[in-house]
């Protein structure tokens, strides 16, 4: 990470797009497990975090906000989902057709998060000619 006033916004979409290619990861792990026996789902918790790093400081501006996320907090977590339910007999609770849309949808997000990424890259480049 950048330790400067500029790169606030690219450190958090960093963040968030790291926490983005580890869901993709997750959810390709469920559905390569969908046939496993016992297997349980994970996923990856990060928008609340976000949420709430923002929300702390409230009635300030955007790029206040921003600048104050503490980017350490910041972290894709893994949790098992609804550990004590099961869709099949085996223990299996891994529901493909879920986790496809699931999949694309996460992928929309990267794609959006690295097109952001790419404008403020784009925008720092005007800065500095």
């Amino acid at each position: 990470m950048i330790n400067t006033d500029v790169f606030d916004y690219i450190n958090v979409l960093q963040k968030a797009a790291d926490a983005s290619s580890l869901r993709h990861r997750i959810l390709s792990n469920n559905i390569s497990n969908g046939d496993t026996p016992g297997f349980k789902r994970q996923d990856v918790a990060f928008e609340d975090d976000l949420k709430r790093a923002l929300k702390n400081s409230r009635y300030r501006s955007l790029d206040n906000k921003v600048a104050s996320v503490r980017l350490s907090r910041l972290k894709g977590t893994v949790y098992t989902d609804s550990e004590y339910v099961s869709y099949r007999l085996d223990g299996n609770n891994v529901d493909p057709d879920n986790e496809n849309v699931e999949l694309a949808s996460n992928q929309a997000k990267y794609n959006g998060l690295v097109q952001s990424l790419d404008s403020e890259f784009k925008n720092l480049n005007m800065v500095l000619k």
